[in-house]
């Protein structure tokens, strides 16, 4: 299965390895511009033979990015390198999409920063503002335009940051929106307008990344997400990539598959289609966790940045003859 194609909408991808969104901090003007490194890059992962390839969490404003040297979607200049890439990653035979993404509290650029609450994420980091109606409506329009400007760039997916304890994340979580008004009763209000904003100019593939366990006792656990899936559904987000933690500061027992049985029960009791990701090295484990049923796609991370030819190796662990690009046919 893990070679077999996948449809979402009218894109097909080639396979079902999908490599997850992992930040590079490779903007040396800080202008949130493609550089050389991201065409190196991801174009590298496309000739590997990943079916769909996901940019690194991209800034919908300057203030939210997670680093100074975070990509961009902010502005319009940024969508001719965005599309550069497209291009390259389209020439290999793969499907690429993006990440659009606000940092909120875990935002480290200079100047003010933004968030649900004033809650800092820990005694390192800045007290955030608490986000007025106004900066709300901004930064739902925000993500609308970083869809536009995908769009434009002609990127085949777009898959919404939610997860990691970044903005949206921190509206969604009790342990983080301590607001009394109307995104603070209903905590799944903000990513549902911007899901909204986001459908008005893009009609491909919508993903949404999650953090399904806040690993906190007051925290939210995949029980709470499998409301927010059936909500996400319902609204037309056609996956959730099911991730984890990384809202408050805890301790994690990280191990091969860990996040998977979030992955798993979300597609099972909400009926939507997932993404699993978290410490997945091998064709094998991939293989076993789309027979079982457990998710639709596989999201490689650090393997594919040890290996950007992971798909080889996992086709070989499967027994299956993977074709290669002529140019390396010989050695393949």
């Amino acid at each position: 299965m893990l070679f077999s194609p996948y449809t979402i909408r009218d894109v097909t991808l080639k396979n079902r390895i999908v490599m997850s969104p992992m930040c590079m901090y490779a903007c040396d003007r800080e202008d949130g511009t493609v550089h050389n490194w991201h065409l190196i890059h991801y174009a590298t992962r496309a000739v590997g033979q990943v079916g769909l390839i996901i940019v690194e969490a991209t800034a919908v404003t300057p203030q939210g990015r997670i680093s100074a040297r975070d990509l961009g979607i902010w502005s319009d200049d940024h969508i001719s390198g965005l599309h550069t890439l497209t291009t390259l990653v389209h020439e290999q035979g793969a499907k690429i999409g993006i990440q659009l993404a606000h940092a909120g509290r875990k935002a480290t650029v200079s100047g003010e920063i933004i968030a649900p609450s004033p809650i800092p994420f820990d005694d390192n980091m800045r007290t955030p503002k608490e986000m007025t109606k106004t900066e709300i409506e901004e930064t739902i329009h925000a993500f609308q335009q970083g869809a536009r400007r995908a769009k434009e760039a002609d990127f085949d997916v777009i898959e919404i940051h939610a997860a990691h304890g970044y903005l949206i994340n921190e509206f969604l979580s009790p342990l983080t929106n301590k607001r009394t008004d109307e995104y603070g009763e209903n905590r799944y209000r903000f990513l549902s307008e911007v899901i909204e904003a986001v459908k008005e100019v893009w009609d491909g593939p919508l993903f949404v990344r999650i953090s399904a366990h806040d690993y906190h006792p007051d925290g939210l656990t995949v029980n709470d997400y499998i409301d927010y899936a059936q909500r996400m559904k319902a609204q037309g987000v056609d996956l959730i990539d099911v991730s984890s933690g990384a809202v408050v500061p805890a301790k994690i027992d990280a191990y091969p598959g860990y996040q998977v049985p979030f992955a798993e029960t979300i597609r099972r009791e909400a009926n939507v289609p997932t993404g699993a990701v978290g410490l997945i090295t091998s064709g094998l484990q991939a293989e076993e966790i789309l027979r079982n049923g457990r998710a639709d796609l596989v999201f490689i991370g650090r393997e594919l940045l040890r290996n950007p030819y992971w798909p080889k190796t996992a086709a070989n662990e499967l027994g299956i003859q993977l074709e290669a690009p002529k140019p390396y046919v010989r050695g393949w």
